[in-house]
């Protein structure tokens, strides 16, 4: 075997463990940030159905497996900065800010949950769609007591993403998540004025008769 051979066959065994590992951490990561994302849905689904101690246990069940995952990602600087990582701690950040905000409790802070600052303005960012259903949920049983306040928060939401225009190689497209914000909160906005002038023109109508 000639030298230049004998040379890779040794770097390609040093090599190998590397990969298999690293692809190893992958296999394990997906499954857990799969998990991730299954618990945030479905604790965004029991706050809107006002079951805010479930939400909050899964939640907390969602925050262990991120926790293990930024653990035995330590190593693996790659995966730990991927896009389904980064993805899996979106939704868990948006699951916790959107039961914040809706159960009128303090916001938790990115460290707090263990998830990179982009990731917690991009869950940040989502939870204005979910005040938005939250508010036509509203509506819809004729409860108009926190509608204002939360549209409030969702302007309070845009004007902060608005002021993180940084490259999407630093923020992971936030861009494109706060353009979309503008038109959930104007639909909002259109939505809400239409259901408040109806309820005024029902109570003076009431009121004649």
């Amino acid at each position: 075997m000639s030298k230049p051979v004998e040379d890779l066959e040794i770097i390609a065994a040093k090599l190998r463990p590397y990969f298999a590992a690293e692809d190893e951490a992958r296999e394990k990561a997906l499954r857990s940030c799969r998990q991730v994302i299954r618990y945030s849905a479905g604790a965004i689904r029991a706050v809107h159905r006002q079951e805010h101690d479930k939400a909050k246990q899964l939640l907390d069940s969602a925050h262990e497996l991120v926790r293990e995952l930024n653990h035995d990602l330590a190593g693996h600087g790659r995966l730990l900065n991927s896009g389904f990582v980064h993805d899996a701690q979106k939704e868990l950040a948006e699951g916790y800010i959107t039961l914040a905000l809706i159960a009128g409790e303090d916001l938790p802070k990115p460290g707090a949950l263990g998830v990179s600052n982009a990731a917690y303005l991009d869950g940040l960012g989502e939870s204005v769609g979910e005040l938005r259903r939250y508010i036509l949920d509203s509506l819809r049983r004729g409860d108009f007591s926190r509608c204002e306040e939360l549209l409030t928060i969702m302007d309070e939401i845009y004007g902060i993403l608005m002021t993180m225009d940084f490259p999407d190689l630093l923020a992971h497209g936030l861009r494109r998540t706060t353009d979309t914000i503008r038109g959930i909160i104007e639909r909002t906005r259109g939505d809400l004025t239409v259901s408040l002038r109806q309820k005024n023109l029902e109570t003076k109508l009431n009121d004649l008769s």
